[in-house]
């Protein structure tokens, strides 16, 4: 088993508010749109409607929500190493999430930036990430609180040095939620299948699920579980195992349609 402490950090900023819990989100649909700004009404609209019928919990820390969202999300990871470096991971593959149409979300990753802090490794951005979401079936807290989606993320070797896999990496997901009052699970299961050099690289089958309890609204503490088992490639065999204990404080309203959280 593979075992690493690591510290993480979540900034997102939200472009969408649910419409349930911002007035001005309301506002926006319902005002009589000018001209020149009826595309972007309409395409809030859009996705206020399309939020406005899924749960209303918060993104958690580590695993990738399967609520449609609307937003850039912004990581840093620190992870210690056993002879005492720290691995740094500016980005940690999030990016600009959109949601084009109904029912569908699409994630534009910023190639993270890695820094080793070892002289013979050289530090350089990681490889590019697109994913997909395709929301099967969802319903509110007002109705049977869950949600079922599918994810598709594609990778691209573009990492700088050894910050990279060597080939396109496929990663097809289920993701689930259910949620019973002030408490919901957030959880994933994937496997990534490399598109070539596959005993090099590996197959990792992931396996993540989030714990949380709203308090006082805006209060979002939670415990993560992240297990991957890895076949083929150097890991072969392995397993690896994340608790992580967090805390998550949001949506804080900046302005309009604009939100942040930070975990």
């Amino acid at each position: 088993m593979i075992q690493r402490n690591s510290l993480r950090l979540l900034f997102v900023l939200a472009f969408s508010t649910p419409a349930c819990y911002a007035q001005s989100a309301t506002d926006l649909s319902a005002a009589q749109p000018q001209p020149d700004d009826s595309f972007f009404h309409d395409w809030f609209s859009m996705v206020s409607s399309t939020q406005a019928r899924q749960p209303h919990w918060i993104t958690p820390l580590v695993t990738v929500t399967p609520r449609l969202e609307e937003e850039f999300r912004y990581d840093i990871q620190w992870q210690p190493k056993s002879d005492g470096t720290v691995t740094e991971n500016y980005g940690v593959t999030k990016g600009l999430e959109i949601i084009p149409q109904k029912n569908v979300e699409i994630i534009l990753s910023v190639p993270p930036y890695i820094v080793h802090n070892e002289p013979k490794i050289r530090d350089g951005f990681g490889d590019f990430q697109a994913l997909v979401k395709y929301r099967l079936a969802a319903s509110t807290e007002e109705g049977g609180n869950y949600i079922l989606t599918a994810f598709l993320a594609v990778s691209a070797p573009t990492g700088q040095f050894s910050n990279g896999a060597l080939n396109p990496v496929i990663t097809p997901t289920i993701a689930y939620g259910k949620g019973f009052r002030n408490f919901d699970v957030q959880g994933t299961f994937g496997v990534s299948l490399p598109a070539g050099n596959t005993s090099i690289i590996g197959r990792t089958y992931s396996w993540n699920d989030a714990f949380q309890y709203r308090f006082k609204r805006k209060f979002w503490p939670e415990l993560e579980v992240d297990y991957s088992r890895f076949q083929e490639g150097k890991n072969d065999g392995k397993t690896q195992v994340f608790l992580t204990p967090g805390l998550v404080l949001g949506r804080y309203q900046l302005w309009k349609r604009l939100g942040l959280t930070i975990g």
